[in-house]
């Protein structure tokens, strides 16, 4: 069959328009694609978001790549979505795994004063914080708990549930207290209500603290409340003493101790800091007493709170007595009262021992008590006898006094005074009479005149002769045999100059051999209590010089933390490297070597207490002095010549 020449040419225009078609398809795809990706491309682009590959086939978008995030990951997808509808979308991201990545620092703080207890902070998911509140609601029934923590979805750190344990251990023993909890250490604010007080809670918490968790524990402690605010001076004999002193500030002790030195007293004296000082011119109103008393050469001064006696002897002239009251009334506060005494000369007519009025009281070394002289009646005899047996034991007291009605008004009172004067002391004598009392022994405590003072001058007023002659046996005091910062210093150096804490080569990494060295250190520093040391670190020559101090640093903090794992306090121990410094023997030899790296435990001294050494004579320095001696010559200046002594004088 034959085509015909029209059919051909229909066929071959319909061929070459369908490739025209085809091609013009093409064309039109591959326009839009890219225009699709230019215009994702630029949005990516403008975001920073330069780890987004773009792919387009057709009308369909591929978004692939490494997110950082899943926030960015979905950011990537909205951009994406503004330019094409989000169906012809596909999502082939993916997120970088997050386990690298560090996590927030997590911290807890517990705020407590006494029955409210807030807690603030940034802890784990996993950690939960029923269990913290659970723990402090337990510790009173009316224990008020403000949860104020926030959580972060992120592993929980190794040592976080070892030290909130710890903390938690800490806020029941305090009473007011911050505590800061973190995964590397926990420290710890408290108020204490006393030095006692301080102490027992150091030792307390020092021994609950875990094994490798820092803590740095500061507990400060109020200044003690003096009720009544009390102060007596003495002249006697010549020689001035303080049987009590109290002062609110330290610019007030420093005015009453300046005074007491002008009056003639020596030595170093102390004067119990406190609160309870009835009026801010105490000092002032101390001072001018203390002045007088110097000035008459004997007697005494009583300050209870705002009321001042002045006692003197009969040997003190009247008209100087006189003269002293006078300007003293003139230059006391008006808050203040002052009663004067000038005591009578004593009664020279000798009294036998069986008609004298008195009563004593002795404490023997042994914690026996005698009791003799005269007490009023029966019932006050058992009531002196029972008071006795509760301040001395039951066994301690024997009852050898007899009945007089005839004693002066006041004796019973007088009495018992005296013996809790009297139970002030390690052993001594109250002496009761109806012109004075007198106390004197032996005691531990070095604020036990003080405390004898304030007894006798509350109980029995103003204006009472009171003879405290007490002194100090430091044998007796329990702090006798204590380690001081000195002997500490010196136990630590004589440790580490029998063996040296060493290190691996090159490294601040602790020979293990050397744990016994540290051990011994561990011991002496938790007898030796808080303590501020510098812990000093040194290397040997070799290396440079920066090297070297980064590694003496580095060495002395890792004794810091060896001591923090044995339970040591280690809030005042501050790790210092020296690097090559001071060497103590020549870097030339490998002894020498050896021995310049070392760590030094010196302790850390207050200016004030240091004393200047004495200057060393130089005998050829001496040797080579000359005076020289110049004989005035006619012109010099003289002085007038004085004027001639009658023949009479």
């Amino acid at each position: 069959m034959k085509v015909s020449r029209t059919t051909m040419i229909g066929a071959g225009v319909f061929v070459v328009a369908a490739f025209m078609s085809l091609v013009l398809g093409y064309l039109s795809v591959r326009g839009v694609e890219r225009v699709t990706k230019g215009s994702i491309e630029g949005a990516l682009e403008a975001d920073d978001m330069d780890w987004a590959r773009v792919r387009t086939d057709g009308l369909l978008v591929s978004l692939s790549g490494t997110s950082p995030t899943e926030a960015d990951r979905f950011h990537a997808l909205t951009l994406a979505n503004a330019v094409v509808d989000a169906t012809r979308v596909i999502d082939l991201m993916t997120v970088a795994d997050t386990a690298g990545i560090e996590g927030p620092r997590f911290q807890m703080e517990l705020l407590r004063n006494s029955f409210d207890v807030s807690i603030i902070g940034l802890v784990p998911a996993a950690f939960g914080n029923d269990a913290v509140i659970d723990s402090i609601t337990d510790l009173a029934p009316d224990m008020a708990v403000a949860d104020m923590l926030e959580v972060a979805d992120y592993p929980t750190p190794p040592d976080w549930d070892r030290a909130v344990g710890f903390a938690l251990d800490a806020l029941e023993l305090l009473n007011a207290a911050k505590i800061s909890i973190a995964a590397d250490g926990v420290h710890i604010n408290a108020l204490a209500d006393s030095t006692d007080h301080r102490t027992d809670l150091e030792t307390q918490i020092g021994e609950m603290v875990p094994d490798g968790l820092q803590v740095t524990l500061e507990i400060t402690a109020p200044l003690p409340v003096i009720t009544p605010f009390t102060l007596r001076f003495t002249v006697e004999e010549g020689a001035a003493r303080f049987d009590a002193c109290s002062a609110d500030t330290t610019e007030a002790r420093d005015q009453i101790l300046a005074a007491a030195q002008d009056a003639g007293l020596r030595g170093r004296p102390t004067c119990t800091l406190g609160l309870g000082t009835p009026t801010p011119r105490w000092a002032q109103a101390a001072a001018s007493a203390i002045a007088e008393v110097g000035a008459l050469g004997a007697g005494s001064v009583t300050m209870s709170d705002t009321d001042m006696s002045l006692v003197v002897p009969h040997t003190v002239a009247q008209q100087a007595f006189d003269q002293s009251v006078g300007a003293l009334e003139g230059s006391l506060p008006d808050v203040f009262s002052l009663e004067s005494v000038r005591l009578p000369a004593p009664d020279t007519q000798a009294v036998s021992p069986a008609d004298a009025i008195e009563f004593i009281a002795t404490l023997s070394p042994e914690g026996q008590v005698l009791l003799r002289g005269r007490l009023t009646d029966e019932r006050i005899r058992s009531a002196v006898n029972g008071y006795a047996r509760a301040r001395f034991g039951m066994q301690a007291v024997q009852m050898s006094a007899r009945l007089d009605p005839d004693l002066p008004e006041g004796w019973p009172l007088r009495a018992l005074a005296a013996l809790e004067a009297l139970a002030e002391l390690h052993n001594g004598l109250a002496h009761v009479r109806p012109d004075r009392i007198e106390v004197r022994g032996v005691s531990g405590n070095t604020d036990s005149s003080d405390v004898i003072s304030r007894v006798l001058s509350e109980k029995l007023g103003q204006g009472t002769d009171l003879r405290i002659d007490v002194r100090y046996d430091e044998t007796l005091d329990p702090a006798f045999g204590a380690p001081t910062p000195a002997s500490c210093e010196a136990d630590i150096a004589a440790v580490l100059a029998d063996r040296q804490i060493t290190f691996d080569p090159g490294s601040a990494s602790i020979d293990a051999d050397t744990g016994e060295v540290l051990d011994r250190i561990a011991d002496i520093l938790r007898e030796c209590g808080e303590i501020e040391m510098e812990v000093a670190g040194y290397t040997d020559s070799q290396g440079r010089a920066e090297t070297n101090l980064a590694l003496s640093q580095r060495r002395a903090e890792a004794v810091v933390n060896s001591l923090m794992t044995r339970r040591v306090l280690v809030s005042g121990l501050l790790p210092v490297g020296f690097g090559q410094e001071d060497p103590i023997a020549d870097n030339a030899t490998a002894e020498g070597r050896e021995a310049n790296r070392r760590i030094e435990f010196r302790r850390v001294v207050d200016p004030a207490e240091e004393v200047p050494a004495e200057a060393e004579r130089d005998p050829e320095l001496e040797a080579g002095l000359e005076i020289t001696v110049s004989t005035p010559g006619e012109d010099t200046i003289r002085p007038r010549a004085r004027p001639a002594r009658d023949e009479d004088e």
